[in-house]
């Protein structure tokens, strides 16, 4: 079995591939080590530029474009490996980014899943949207990061490069142990793509897993590759999906109160786009809430199958504030700036 199998899922993301691929290759030279691609059914020339251009990276092909949850659920079943990283194909790592991960995984058992620092492709003086130095989520389930609160993405000063356990890891470099991607069911494949992965640790900390950021390694994410980040496709995934992702990890007694309070966040971020003349983005959220009403008994019924297996705890990663009222009105916008951390 390989140790460590970095699996890159790709979508007609030759361009990306040609970019980035050699650099994932050259900084990936620890033994045991593995690269794949897995595609999801590109129709540009991904895999002819794989076989003529990148012969040392083994390839799976799938039959379909199945997301990126789908794609790496089918993908992962065809490797053997104790830890899997999941890698997007717009992450160029840093020279020594795998060490540090592999180092934390063999050294503590409980720690199910773990994820580098990650910067900026762009402006590599900062830290990246999608991840950042470990995500967390406020008391309503609004999702952020320390260095990345909302659009306000800060500078890597050092202020951050103690590592530290965290609520979720972005899918852009995840690590996690192959045993409990399997053993938890994978990605949630009604998820599609976006907030799968914060779904993913909260099911792995409910079950008592740890979730780390290690500060020591260091990739940097393009960002926005597929979809951009005010695509009004990726506005619906994240408002349907975070909606999703409360239904099935709240606790007990928390669920209608949580679930009326997002619908009035949501009620003034649709406000707000129509507002501002964004109108797609209108329309993304209030598609988003009919998605999620059609599909509310399907959630419900994984939520209860779920809530059969573990008894969910108060986690600490979980901000006990709004985020919304730190940022917007308090105008906290660094990590560091929040009230109420512990």
């Amino acid at each position: 079995m390989t140790k460590v199998a970095v699996v890159i899922l790709n979508w007609n993301g030759e361009k990306l591939l040609d970019e980035f691929l050699s650099v994932v290759i050259a900084n990936s030279q620890v033994e045991g080590v593995e690269i794949i691609v897995a595609d999801n059914a590109s129709t540009d020339a991904s895999i002819q530029l794989l076989k003529a251009k990148y012969s040392s990276v083994c390839i799976i092909e799938l039959d379909e474009n199945y997301g990126f949850t789908g794609g790496y659920n089918r993908a992962l079943k065809q490797v053997k490996a104790e830890y899997f990283i999941l890698l997007n194909s717009d992450v160029a790592p840093g020279s020594n980014w795998l060490p540090p991960l592999i180092k934390e995984m063999d050294a503590y058992p409980k720690t199910a899943i773990c994820v580098p620092k990650i910067k900026s492709y762009r402006q590599p003086t900062h830290f990246e949207y999608a991840g950042a130095a470990g995500g967390y989520i406020d008391k309503y389930g609004f999702p952020f990061c320390k260095g990345r609160i909302f659009n306000h993405i800060e500078e890597d000063k050092g202020q951050y490069n103690q590592s530290a356990s965290i609520f979720w890891a972005s899918g852009a470099a995840l690590m996690i142990r192959s045993k409990l991607f399997f053993e938890s069911g994978g990605l949630d494949e009604d998820f599609f793509a976006h907030m799968e992965e914060i779904d993913l640790c909260w099911r792995l900390k409910n079950q008592g897993w740890d979730v780390k950021y290690i500060a020591k390694s260091e990739v940097f994410h393009l960002g926005g590759a597929t979809l951009d980040y005010q695509n009004p496709r990726k506005v619906y995934l994240n408002f349907r999906n975070n909606l999703f992702l409360l239904v099935k990890n709240l606790g007990k007694n928390k669920l209608l109160l949580k679930l009326a309070q997002r619908m009035i966040f949501d009620g003034i971020a649709a406000i707000k786009f129509l507002v501002s003349g964004e109108l797609q983005s209108f329309m993304s959220v209030i598609k988003a809430h009919l998605s999620f009403y059609r599909q509310f008994g399907k959630m419900y019924r994984k939520r209860l199958a779920y809530l059969k297996q573990v008894k969910i705890t108060r986690h600490n990663e979980i901000y006990a504030k709004s985020i919304v009222v730190q940022f917007f009105i308090k105008d906290k916008t660094k990590f560091n700036e929040l009230e109420g951390l512990e």
